[in-house]
């Protein structure tokens, strides 16, 4: 049996000196895969194209290595291990040999002190302080490593046990950047000043306006001016100088029935060519229809495609739930646009002891913008009218209050069936009374 004080068993010879040679060799190797690990996780494929319009030397080289980072980083990863492991079990026997039993311990120290932080902590450090020089560094080799077809095919070999063992886990091809992280970096880059403040805005309307559907840039059916087939040019003419819109739609039987869509230029010519008596039947044009649950990115490219700017928007039952415009869909991307004869309406007041006051048709999720804290829950209704109502159980009356998730919300400007706008304000602490809602302020 050998003891920590036993003698060594062997002097330091010839292949030791050889061993320790190829430690040295493999420490390194760790090192600078080690350090490629980290630049190849770290540079977006957005940073290498810079690098190329830039014209760094061997920004192309890892332009492609990043192009392809869902396969070529097993492999380095792989690699990595190999020399890690290798380095560790040459300085196991060689400590082993010339020390004997206590040369496990010296081996142990040996490989935490160097190994770890000499090969693997320090070089990802530098990686992570110096990105683009690293991976201008790293990517020509990380592509020669990746063209060693025998390591890689050992890899996918690997990864398909490991898939085996795990299913559901392993690599994916997927993308390596989210909407969240375009938001982020979007948001740092306007904290640094890299970008402005509207442009920073403006990026995150184009990422939202993929998921907006026509339901939500809609004008609701309750809002949509429209006209019937058998009315007068001269009458329709009058109507379209007071709504201040220049297309129309017309219907037959009922706003559930538009048959088409009359242009205000249209009206104009018949009454330079005293046509004031004809129906606006005779002028109309084909009407456009979309559902309320596309996309508005699609609808958009019809639009461009098909040359219309007015579409009637039908719910799933085949009636008209309401219109679209080219302008309600360019709005979402670069916000409201008025002309010099938009009358503005604000639709968010915020009041100095923090009461918010919000058109009754705001989305939810923008009204809870504005919110500190917890904001209003989100269900089968899109805007915030449709909580009051959903609230109550019937159409509020003027001043009309409920409490929802620590907010109180007052029904003001009810109009008939419609709420115009709700104040929005912190509901008072448990066993407080909430005070008469004919206080003053400015509802209506």
């Amino acid at each position: 049996m050998i003891s920590a004080a036993d003698p060594p068993s062997h002097h330091f010879d010839g292949t030791d000196a050889g061993l320790v040679a190829a430690v040295v060799v493999l420490i390194v190797l760790t090192g600078f895969l080690a350090l490629s690990e980290t630049a190849l996780t770290r540079m977006s494929r957005v940073k290498a194209l810079s690098l190329v319009e830039e014209g760094r030397r061997g920004a192309r080289t890892l332009l492609g290595v990043v192009e392809r980072t869902e396969r070529v980083l097993p492999v380095v990863l792989f690699a990595l291990e190999i020399t890690t492991l290798v380095a560790a079990t040459l300085v196991g026997v060689v400590a082993a040999h010339v020390l004997g039993a206590i040369g496990v311990i010296v081996a142990t120290v040996f490989e935490i002190l160097v190994i770890f932080v000499v090969a693997e902590l320090a070089p990802k450090t530098w990686a992570v302080q110096h990105g683009e020089r690293a991976a201008l560094l790293a990517a020509p080799v990380i592509r020669a490593l990746y063209a060693v077809a025998p390591l890689r095919w050992a890899t996918r070999a690997l990864i398909r046990v490991a898939n085996a063992l795990l299913p559901g886990s392993g690599m994916s091809d997927g993308p390596y950047t989210s909407d969240g992280m375009i938001r982020a970096l979007a948001d740092t880059a306007a904290e640094e000043e890299v970008i402005e403040t509207e442009e920073r805005t403006l990026i995150h309307s184009i990422i939202d306006f993929g998921d907006t559907v026509v339901r939500d840039v809609m004008v609701p059916r309750p809002d949509t001016v429209a006209v019937e087939a058998r009315a007068t040019v001269s009458d329709v003419v009058d109507i379209a100088i007071g709504a201040g819109y220049s297309r129309i739609p017309v219907y037959g039987q009922g706003i559930d029935d538009v048959v088409g869509v009359v242009f205000v230029k249209d009206l104009l010519r018949a009454v330079r060519d005293e046509r004031e008596t004809e129906p606006v039947s005779a002028l109309m044009r084909e009407a456009h229809f979309t559902p309320e649950s596309k996309r508005v990115s699609e609808l958009m490219r019809e639009m461009q495609a098909e040359k219309f700017h007015l579409a009637v928007v039908v719910d799933e039952f085949g009636g008209t739930a309401g219109i679209v415009t080219l302008e309600d869909l360019i709005e979402e991307l670069v916000g409201e646009i008025s002309d010099e004869y938009d009358v503005e309406a604000k639709d968010v007041e915020v009041l100095a002891d923090g009461t918010v006051v919000v058109n009754a048709r705001m989305p939810i999720d923008e009204v809870n913008d504005l919110l500190p804290g917890p904001g209003l829950p989100e269900g089968d209704w899109d805007t915030v009218g449709g909580l009051v109502y959903s609230e109550t159980g019937h159409v509020p009356t003027e001043g009309e209050e409920v409490e929802v998730d620590g907010h109180r919300l007052r029904a003001e400007g009810v109009s008939g069936q419609r709420i115009g706008r709700v104040r929005i304000e912190p509901a008072p602490p448990a066993g407080e009374l909430s005070p008469p809602a004919g206080r003053g302020d400015c509802g209506g």
